[in-house]
């Protein structure tokens, strides 16, 4: 009986996953354009919905497609990022790791944050907002950090960044978008978490 329960466990988290690449395959095709060639982008939520299903094995697979499909819109693939067609020209391995890397580390933190509340006595929807919020925050954190970081010099941010400061550039690239996203995000992980344990996946 055990073992057939396990197995039937594999097998609906297995589902998860393909599920949960399918959205984020979906949702790259549904961002909502904003000024300086970013978009407001909810990718983020599967990578918190797999943390609470799959621990941080969730977070870093649903990471890394998160960072691939990315990294691969780039080219045009799964639909097109303007900034990112742009800089991948100057390095794309550079663009690799601020696309890829990056949301490998949203996945690995979010789980991170979500194994601390599990030891808390907050109620499942905040410890899934919570859990939502972390990955929306990081994502923003590490695309913007690296970007910076990474493609400061180049001719489409070097002005721009020069005129306005490191953190002034930041916060205006992503203002609205970072609160949309955490909050949509926080919502919506929230109520995923009570239905995975309904669904008895956590």
């Amino acid at each position: 009986m055990t073992t057939n329960n396990s197995r039937r466990t594999k097998i609906a988290r297995m589902t998860l996953l393909a599920m949960l690449v399918a959205i984020l395959i979906i949702l790259a095709f549904v961002n909502i354009p904003m000024p300086m060639g970013l978009s407001i982008t909810f990718n983020m939520i599967p990578v918190a919905i797999a943390v609470m299903a799959m621990g941080l094995p969730g977070g870093m697979i649903i990471g890394g497609a998160f960072g691939l499909i990315s990294f691969l819109q780039c080219f045009g693939i799964f639909g097109t990022s303007a900034l990112g067609a742009a800089l991948v020209n100057y390095s794309p391995v550079l663009m690799f790791i601020q696309r890829f890397v990056s949301r490998v580390l949203v996945g690995v933190l979010t789980a991170v944050v979500y194994k601390a509340m599990c030891k808390t006595k907050a109620p499942l929807y905040v410890r899934g907002a919570v859990t939502g919020f972390t990955a929306a925050f990081c994502n923003t954190l590490f695309f913007m950090g690296l970007l910076v970081l990474l493609f400061g010099n180049t001719p489409e941010l070097h002005d721009k960044i020069a005129a306005k400061g490191v953190i002034l550039y930041i916060v205006t690239s992503v203002g609205i978008n970072a609160v949309v996203e955490m909050a949509v995000a926080a919502l919506v992980t929230g109520a995923a978490g009570v239905a995975l344990k309904k669904a008895r996946l956590l």
